[in-house]
């Protein structure tokens, strides 16, 4: 194996300036794909020797297994098309470990245009890897906060909207139907008024647990929408099913008797709920089942409070 890049009187001052570097310098003949030069920097970074380097074979085996393939297949193409490139991969250190690798890619071609040999420098992106994947993780967090509501704890109307949208699809394209129950928590004003707002705060909490427990499955979604007002996106669900699940919303609430001397129809909290089913087609919009639910809700409202209404009453 070659231990350094060039010859003649020059070799000892390329040789020093590619090993005082950070970065790895290697070269690869193309014809064997054989190594004839890689710095020495290799055994600090990967623990492997450096004249342990013969073969792309040996680069390809110290990549880790996730990223074998898909690296080896890119370099070879792109280095056959006579392309310079880069690729990020998790290199395998001598003692199991792994090490992020930026390796850039310069290819030199003869006058024909046929390749002659891979130069490049490969470097440790660790550093780099582990604080991108903590901004990533950080924006995944946010993402995840920017639908949730804060108080509750449950989705948002950020995220009610675009469920909705997405099982809207879904419903189109199957054939299914599509429920929606509004629920609205009775004289939610007068029990601010009495309780106080922390109290109120804490009722609100409780409200949303029963409601998003009560919408079960995996697919179901309880959201906050605003104040006193959430909404249950009911997948797969035609009206019967909707109404049995806003009457088990009714139950567990009263089961769990939240005090509410303020309210005019019970002595505890209480929901009144509006309940709308479609199997959508492809005039009809979300937004019409939200305004049909809208209007069982308040009609609900209307009838005295902690009811529900669907589409016979």
């Amino acid at each position: 194996m070659t231990t350094h890049p060039e010859t003649g009187d020059d070799a000892g001052v390329y040789r020093t300036l590619l090993e005082s570097t950070q970065a790895i310098p290697w070269r690869i003949d193309w014809a064997s794909a054989r190594f004839t030069y890689i710095g020495p920097q290799i055994e600090r970074v990967l623990g492997w020797p450096q004249d342990s380097w013969k073969t792309v074979e040996d680069w390809a085996m110290r990549i880790h297994a996730e990223d074998r393939q898909k690296t080896v297949d890119f370099c070879v193409s792109q280095s056959q098309q006579g392309t310079d490139h880069e690729a990020d991969y998790r290199a395998l250190t001598a003692d199991g470990d792994y090490v992020w690798i930026r390796d850039v890619v310069h290819v030199i071609r003869r006058a024909d245009g046929s390749v002659d040999c891979l130069v490049g420098f490969m470097f440790d992106i660790s550093e780099r890897k582990r604080a991108e994947d903590k901004i990533l993780q950080l924006q995944k967090e946010l993402e995840a906060l920017s639908y949730r509501d804060p108080l509750t704890g449950i989705a948002n109307r950020r995220m009610f909207d675009r469920i909705l949208d997405v099982e809207w699809g879904k419903a189109r394209a199957l054939g299914a139907p599509l429920s929606l129950v509004m629920v609205d928590i009775d004289y939610f004003k007068q029990y601010n008024d009495r309780y106080g707002h922390p109290q109120g705060d804490a009722c609100l909490k409780e409200v949303a647990r029963v409601l998003d427990r009560a919408a079960a499955r995996t697919r179901d979604l309880c959201a906050r929408l605003g104040g006193e007002e959430f909404a249950l996106v009911l997948p797969a669900t035609d009206e019967a099913a909707a109404l049995a699940v806003a009457a088990r919303c009714a139950r567990r609430l009263a089961q769990a008797a939240l005090p509410h001397a303020g309210s005019a129809v019970a002595d505890i909290v209480t929901c009144s709920m509006g309940v709308a089913t479609i199997v959508p087609g492809s005039q009809d919009q979300p937004a019409g089942l939200v305004e049909v639910a809208d209007t069982r809700l308040y009609r609900a409202k209307a009838a005295g409070r902690n009811r529900i209404a669907g589409s016979a009453g």
